[in-house]
């Protein structure tokens, strides 16, 4: 039989790649978001905010794993309740609904964020690091894991922490999407924030990898960091896309970009993850710099 996987926010960034990922397994993709798409195959219109419509969801879609990525991701979005009703009640309503479910899924992996560790720690972060979240988006993350704790007894949930990633797709509104969106239009200038830090960067592709894997790997009641163990400092980002592109941009520091105290270096400990994916190669920064600034 045909392997069904449920992927919440498929229509995403991030879901798009997973799915992808997936098909390449041969799951049969399950799809769905809050946006009705008429003649969509294998596409289920719901409200994760509804419990009737989650429960009838994880009915019609009888999942064998579910991948859940619907979140609001963007640290500065507008709205801070938005945050707890999409990333803690949403997913409530999803663990509800697959317990009473009579087609079990073997595999439930759930985006948590490597912003739950916060700004004030530095070096290199393990999945026991102490959370110290410093905004709404993270403490929204930190309260989700926290509540799936009540079903992981009963349901077989991985918890990931995907630390930075980029690709193609990915909204500018991100900072190496923007950087790559003013090399390519040969922009003059940009405005970033404090270029002096380290932080870990992982490709797209590689994160998807990783989904792929869970949903036929579980670490069930694990948390799991999604990483690159690697740092690079943003002025280097900036110089490595200026080098590719063969564009000079001049850097404008936007003061009300720095953050005070900001911890110098923040990466991943890749060791948990490192045991799961094995020796499976990955994309480098350099290489996920090259593929955005010619995608066209």
């Amino acid at each position: 039989m045909t392997r069904r996987v449920l992927i919440t926010g498929s229509e995403g960034f991030t879901g798009r790649y997973v799915a992808a990922a997936l098909q390449d397994k041969g799951w049969q993709v399950i799809r769905t978001g809050i946006k009705a798409q008429p003649g969509c195959e294998d596409y289920i219109c719901a409200d994760l905010c509804s419990p009737n419509d989650v429960a009838k969801l994880v009915r019609d879609a009888r999942p064998d794993a579910v991948i859940h990525l619907a979140a609001i991701a963007f640290v500065a979005h507008g709205d801070p309740s938005a945050f707890y009703q999409i990333n803690v009640v949403a997913t409530r309503h999803l663990l509800a609904a697959l317990e009473d479910s009579q087609h079990k899924p073997t595999s439930i992996v759930l985006a948590s964020s490597a912003n739950i560790y916060g700004n004030q720690t530095a070096g290199t972060l393990s999945e026991t690091t102490t959370p110290n979240p410093a905004n709404d988006y993270a403490v929204s993350k930190l309260a989700m894991e926290y509540m799936a704790k009540l079903w992981m007894d009963r349901l077989p949930i991985t918890i990931t922490r995907p630390f930075n990633y980029t690709g193609v797709g990915q909204n500018p509104f991100f900072l190496v999407p923007k950087i790559v969106q003013h090399c390519r239009e040969k922009q003059a200038t940009i405005e970033l924030g404090n270029l002096n830090v380290g932080r870990d960067f992982s490709d797209v592709r590689d994160v998807a990898a990783v989904y792929a894997t869970l949903a036929e790997h579980p670490m069930a009641g694990e948390v799991l960091n999604i990483c690159s163990g690697q740092c690079h400092q943003l002025n280097d980002v900036v110089a490595m896309a200026q080098s590719i592109s063969q564009h000079t941009l001049k850097v404008q520091v936007d003061q009300s970009l720095v953050r005070d105290n900001e911890v110098k270096e923040l990466r991943g400990d890749i060791t948990k993850l490192a045991q799961l994916m094995g020796d499976q190669p990955r994309h480098d920064l350099s290489s996920t710099l090259q593929w955005m600034l010619s995608d066209q």
